[in-house]
């Protein structure tokens, strides 16, 4: 049975992230002051043929480890969507 996930990839907590911190300078300098943080992170859409939610989330853990996140800078949460 195919299923579809939503993988979202953040930055971990207390590492540096020069976008967001490109993108709050430039909000702030173009007048929006009241925009205190800005992070970014990718959202990725996967549709896996598994027979189960178990099997499925087990292979999406095994992508985002070895491919799609790095486990040393970022976080992932996976999220069924069908």
């Amino acid at each position: 049975m195919t299923r579809t996930y939503r993988v979202t990839i953040t930055r971990k907590p207390g590492l540096s992230e020069p976008e967001g911190a490109a993108t709050l300078k430039a909000l702030n300098d173009l007048g929006f002051a009241d925009v205190e943080g800005v992070s970014f992170g990718r959202i990725l859409t996967v549709d896996i043929d598994a027979p189960s939610d178990g099997e499925a989330r087990a292979r999406l853990e095994d992508m985002c480890s070895k491919l799609l996140a790095n486990p040393v800078m970022e976080d992932h949460a996976i999220e069924d969507i069908t």
